[in-house]
């Protein structure tokens, strides 16, 4: 099988490369390789390399920075994901795109399933949610992830608890924000599956099984690092920040196992990432 990967730079784009590489032949391309934001070459590049399959990791992620810069979000978010689609269409590939928590208000106290209607309270949460529709017109993959973290380059909100406990320092956490953790390569094995088994296209929530505070994950990396978890509690009205961001969004995969792919409990992802990332 054929597979261009767009966005093959990021967290989730390596992991994506990786885990198809050795089966597939892969496709990688960068953002110096193809400017998604130019429609004509998003559409010469990928009818031209005739892919079986395209998967879309390149997102414009700055989310307090997209509240006064509307048309990069749009840009990044949305319209790039619909030459993507009409790109997919002309080829005759199969689309996957990732989506976010972001596009849910974060007013509830369940996790959110597929089947719970969108609220974004931001202008990121807004153009992913663009991006989502145009994705889905093409008749692929949506797939939303949350909190992602993995990868070779340690960038995430947990990469930063992690180097704070390690170094003995205090890690400021979430005590009210309830998330569904994402480990990039579960996530990234999840989609191999959900391809391989030609499951029906449309939405799912891909993150790993079940929600926590951001001070439940720092106490669970504090325990697996052998480390006093020095935590300082912190209430998301406490924090200035431009965008508003959901407090409760965990997500429910149970879509995806129904699918035949079920994901790991986030507490064995944590540990499977800090077993193998040299501290």
């Amino acid at each position: 099988m054929k597979v261009v990967v767009c966005g093959a730079a990021g967290q989730l784009g390596q992991a994506i490369v990786a885990r198809f590489s050795p089966a597939h032949d892969v496709l990688a391309l960068t953002r110096a390789d193809l400017d998604l934001g130019r429609h004509e070459d998003v559409m010469r590049v990928v009818v031209r390399a005739k892919p079986d399959l395209l998967v879309n990791c390149a997102a414009y992620n700055l989310v307090d920075q997209a509240e006064d810069d509307v048309s990069a979000a749009l840009e990044g978010n949305a319209f790039a994901v619909r030459s993507l689609a009409r790109a997919a269409a002309a080829s005759g590939a199969v689309l996957v795109h990732y989506s976010t928590d972001f596009v849910f208000d974060g007013e509830t106290d369940r996790p959110y399933t597929e089947q719970d209607p969108p609220r974004p309270k931001s202008v990121y949460g807004q153009s992913k949610l663009l991006g989502e529709w145009f994705a889905l017109d093409a008749d692929g993959y949506v797939l939303r992830v949350e909190s992602l973290f993995g990868g070779p380059k340690p960038r995430s909100s947990v990469d930063r608890i992690i180097e704070a406990l390690v170094a003995d320092k205090d890690a400021r956490v979430f005590v009210d924000r309830v998330v569904s953790p994402s480990y990039v390569d579960d996530v990234a094995a999840a989609t191999v599956a959900l391809v391989d088994r030609r499951a029906a296209p449309g939405l799912y929530h891909c993150v790993n099984t079940g929600h926590a505070t951001w001070h439940d994950l720092g106490v669970e990396i504090a325990r697996l690092l052998d480390r006093p978890a020095r935590l300082i509690p912190v209430r998301v009205a406490e924090v200035t920040m431009r965008a508003s961001r959901p407090t409760y969004c965990a997500l429910s995969n149970e879509k995806l196992a129904r699918a035949g792919v079920a994901m790991p409990a986030w507490q064995d992802a944590l540990r499977r990432y800090i077993a193998r990332v040299p501290r």
